[in-house]
């Protein structure tokens, strides 16, 4: 049972969601040690006080702001706990927004949290999930997590609701210092229909689970030779494209793409198709962001 990182409540309104946080993601890359080059030791990160001269446990730390050059004020947990902002323990929502509306505003996501109801939260919890999937909305809501508030959204997600905190406006870059071509710039009418050709030849239904991660199954590969006392193969460098006319590009890039599909398992393509014929249209304005992700009907629960 994963272990929750977060209690509160979601707050809207006069409604009070007693509710628990869960990371939704992990990160799954490989990890090195930093190693002393000349005896292949492990190296140990040392915390330094230059004020006693002596090296110090983590545990004897403690949190300081800077109020003057080195004058600082000692914060604690305790500090941080009664900071006097409802958000400390709440998600407060703000307002609810059309999810098309908010999507460009909403795009910048630091990191997903799934939300858990307390059992005696279950049927106010459903019901804030059902509404927003059944209006197309998502609302925008501030909470404080890790010591410091944060803008963040909630959308229905699987039987579930889930919480994306957002970077603030003032913390997204502009792109006017970006090199970006004018909307002016000249297209060829043979350049567009190759580009167009190109992209529909690779449109299809979006599968997560045909990706993975190549690179570090690529590394452990590496690692597991290197460990073995196998010698590493130098990766084969693919060749220079050399097209400098961009639509013999893109028609190169078509067949590319042609053989691709022709190679690909027949069973496959069947099952696709047949994906695509049995699914069911979804209504307008609802976000359906896993194939599982339908409402759950209210009936079927049961509040505490």
């Amino acid at each position: 049972m994963p272990r929750s990182m977060w209690k509160g409540a979601i707050q809207f309104g006069l409604v009070t969601i007693p509710v628990k946080l869960y990371l939704a993601t992990e990160s799954k890359g490989v990890s090195f040690n930093m190693l002393h080059a000349a005896c292949r030791g492990r190296i140990q990160m040392k915390t330094y006080c230059p004020t006693d001269g002596e090296m110090i446990e983590r545990s004897d730390t403690v949190k300081g702001y800077e109020i003057a050059p080195d004058q600082y004020v000692v914060i604690t947990d305790e500090d941080l706990a009664s900071v006097p902002l409802k958000t400390v323990r709440s998600i407060e929502i703000e307002q609810f927004v059309p999810v098309d509306a908010a999507a460009e505003a909403t795009r910048f996501v630091k990191q997903a949290y799934y939300v858990e109801p307390e059992p005696v939260a279950r049927k106010a919890f459903f019901l804030l999930r059902q509404v927003l999937a059944k209006q197309g909305l998502r609302a925008v809501c501030k909470i404080v997590l890790r010591d410091r508030e944060q803008l963040a959204a909630l959308d229905p997600f699987a039987n579930t609701i889930m919480l994306s905190t957002l970077y603030w406006p003032d913390e997204v870059r502009s792109v006017a210092d970006l090199a970006i071509p004018a909307d002016d710039v000249e297209v060829k009418p043979a350049e567009m229909a190759m580009a167009e050709q190109l992209v529909g030849m690779m449109t299809g239904e979006f599968d997560p689970k045909a990706y993975r991660d190549e690179y570090r199954e690529a590394l452990m590969g590496v690692i597991e030779a290197k460990a073995a006392g196998e010698e590493i193969a130098e990766p084969v460098a693919a060749p220079a494209a050399r097209l400098t006319d961009l639509v013999a590009a893109l028609e190169a890039s078509v067949a590319a793409a042609k053989a691709a599909r022709q190679t690909a398992a027949p069973e496959t393509v069947a099952q696709a198709a047949a994906s695509k014929k049995s699914r069911k249209p979804t209504p307008v304005g609802v976000p359906v962001m896993a194939e599982e992700a339908e409402l759950v009907p209210i009936r079927r629960r049961k509040s505490a």
